[in-house]
């Protein structure tokens, strides 16, 4: 009994470093962005939900959640308002995101740690803009469910991302 933990615990101090292999670090990097993703939708939410009302009483998370969204706004103001969530939701997810990507995912070491922070966030701030641009527009101009376009912003930014932090900013 006592080899096989001991087993296991080889196993994850194999998966957990930087040499665990390709599939190891795809893995590794969808669980670290999943939970930066995770930060980012609870803080969106919350936002969205109490500071900046975005929400909308037929918006799915609302009725997820059973709460009470806030004042109605026209979509222009909505979007504004999703627009203000979505970017203070990225500072802090994208913090998140840069220290679990450093210490699991990807090697450190192609660029200095200033610049690569830099890059880091400006990568993201490049997914941030088309994204949010993406999902403010189809809000205004087509009444877009904030939760769906959301979702639509979210996955463009993993897409952008990985790509550029993969193959730009930290060593494979």
């Amino acid at each position: 009994m006592n080899r096989w933990f001991s087993s296991r615990r080889a196993q994850l101090r194999w998966f957990l470093s930087h040499d665990a292999g390709a599939l190891a670090q795809f893995l590794k990097y969808g669980m670290a962005g999943g939970t930066a993703t995770v930060i980012h939708i609870t803080i969106f939410f919350l936002l969205g939900w109490r500071l900046f009302p975005a929400l909308t009483a037929d918006d799915w998370m609302v009725r997820l959640l059973q709460v009470t969204p806030g004042e109605v706004l026209a979509e222009g103001q909505r979007a504004w308002h999703a627009a203000i969530c979505t970017t203070l939701a990225f500072l802090v997810a994208n913090a998140v995101a840069y220290l679990l990507n450093v210490l699991f995912v990807f090697k450190k070491g192609r660029h200095h740690w200033f610049l690569e922070i830099g890059m880091f966030y400006a990568v993201s701030a490049v997914a941030l803009v088309i994204g949010t641009g993406m999902q403010s527009w189809l809000i205004a101009r087509y009444g877009i469910m904030t939760t769906v376009a959301f979702g639509m912003n979210t996955v463009s930014s993993l897409l952008i991302n990985y790509s550029m932090r993969r193959y730009v900013i930290f060593d494979r």
